[in-house]
């Protein structure tokens, strides 16, 4: 029986993110179960092989969509698929019923016809499509958890690979039990300085790939002077890491308006008053960090797996990694032991910026310009990513892996709660509440073990 509860209490300190991440999912699928009507590219090649069994080749076959870049793709796919066999279109709609009535009234005029409508199951409930004369051909429908589609997995991974980046920092910190409550205001800050640096420094709209380089770079750094200088009050100060993170805060939040200001003020001609609005970035290459995809899957996304790559195998596979874990787990012992602690922290706090700095180039590069008031109590949901996934905010115990799937447990519930139609400000208190919970089972734990070893 004690050997059943030591077991337990092993495995549930070890594996209980991964089973909340997958009751979660479980959860999301079973309450987005919906009926399904694909608008893809595979869907609209299987459409344009209906149109043909329907009406065999040549037909005047007319493309219904909506105006939106999912729905140009079906209907791309239809184009070619009846392209291949010779059957011509007779016209293509991109828009509301509205213009499917006009433009059934313009083939009239020129004497033309619609032998079959090819669509989507949206649009086949048009009453001008219905009432076309002519047979309508759409993919079927199918029941799928909308949770489970690749669009929307991607989304949710996509919309907080930002957040996933900065945990990775936060993991280091936590890992020598301290705190950085920084990083949201960071992120901001390193946003705006490469947005302002690429507008004034490097061209603006004309700025070159090496030019907006240079400016993210720019703002990486500026970052990471900003975790430097924590670093600096934690160890030559002795501060604590919640008092100089805090001051931080609020320091890079208001360098990261001021500059924002002074941006908005320097375009009108210094005159007027400026306004903390996000700084544009003209040049089209910015954005494709933030919005590009590589074999579709988003660059953020890429970016954060690649970071957490190296992330684990620095933390597992280098000396530094064990530095970190002594230096958490006894900082006295490990300086006895000749582990340099203040440097170990200096680097830690440092990558902690570094990491925020980049997460707010992706941010910036999303958006298209530096906001200011980006990441705004971005560090609630990284302190929660990183203590879901099983770090000890008392130092030495976490793994990088752990703050990956607690990373994808705030995004998952991030997502349930935007489906859920929960504010935002009601979200901080779910948050909230999950940073206490982990906090609460983490303190638990050691009592649970000494309980499971007491003779029965």
């Amino acid at each position: 029986m004690r050997r059943l509860l030591s077991g337990l209490v092993d495995l549930a300190g070890r594996r209980l993110s991964i089973v909340v991440l997958l009751l979660l999912c479980l959860i999301s699928s079973a309450a987005t179960w919906r009926e399904q009507n694909p608008i893809t590219k595979r869907a609209g090649a299987a459409v344009a092989r209906q149109v043909l069994e329907v009406c065999p080749a040549p037909c005047e076959v007319l493309v219904v969509v909506r105006d939106t870049a999912v729905d140009r793709a079906f209907a791309a796919a239809i184009e070619r698929g009846l392209a291949d066999a010779g059957a011509p279109v007779a016209g293509q709609v991109f828009g509301q019923p509205r213009d499917v009535r006009l433009e059934l009234e313009r083939i009239a005029r020129t004497g033309g016809s619609v032998d079959a409508i090819a669509t989507h199951r949206i649009a086949s409930e048009w009453g001008p499509v219905r009432s076309a004369g002519a047979p309508v051909v759409a993919p079927g429908s199918y029941y799928w958890p909308t949770f489970l589609t690749p669009r929307n997995l991607l989304n949710v991974v996509n919309q907080n690979a930002d957040i996933a980046i900065i945990a990775l920092g936060m993991t280091l910190v936590i890992l020598t039990a301290g705190i950085d409550l920084s990083v949201g205001s960071l992120l901001a800050l390193a946003g705006v300085i490469a947005a302002v640096t690429a507008q004034e420094w490097f061209g603006g709209a004309a700025a070159s790939p090496a030019g907006l380089l240079a400016a993210m770079l720019l703002g990486v750094a500026a970052a990471a002077l900003g975790g430097l200088l924590s670093g600096t009050m934690v160890t030559a100060f002795r501060v604590p890491p919640f008092v100089a993170t805090l001051g931080l805060m609020m320091l890079a939040r208001g360098l990261a308006l001021i500059l924002a200001v002074g941006h908005q003020r320097r375009l009108v001609g210094g005159g007027a008053e400026g306004t903390p609005e996000a700084v544009r970035v003209g040049a089209p290459v910015f954005a494709w960090l933030g919005n590009g995809s590589v074999f579709g899957v988003p660059n953020p996304i890429l970016l954060m797996l690649l970071l957490f790559v190296a992330a684990h195998l620095l933390m597992t596979r280098t000396m530094f990694g064990r530095y970190v874990y002594a230096v958490g787990g006894n900082p006295e012992a490990a300086r006895l032991s000749g582990v340099p602690v203040t440097a170990v922290l200096l680097a830690v706090y440092c990558l902690c910026g570094a990491f925020a700095g980049l997460a707010g180039i992706v941010d910036a590069s999303r958006f298209e310009g530096g906001r200011p008031n980006a990441g705004e109590l971005y560090e609630l949901q990284v302190i929660a990513a990183v203590v879901v996934g099983g770090a000890s905010l008392a130092g030495g115990r976490g793994r990088i892996s752990g703050t990956l799937i607690g990373a994808m447990i705030i995004a998952v519930i991030q997502n349930g709660l935007n489906i859920a139609g929960v504010a935002s400000y009601e979200q901080k208190v779910v948050f909230g509440a999950l940073i206490l919970a982990a906090v609460l089972l983490d303190r638990l734990q050691p009592r649970l073990r000494r309980l499971s070893r007491r003779p029965l």
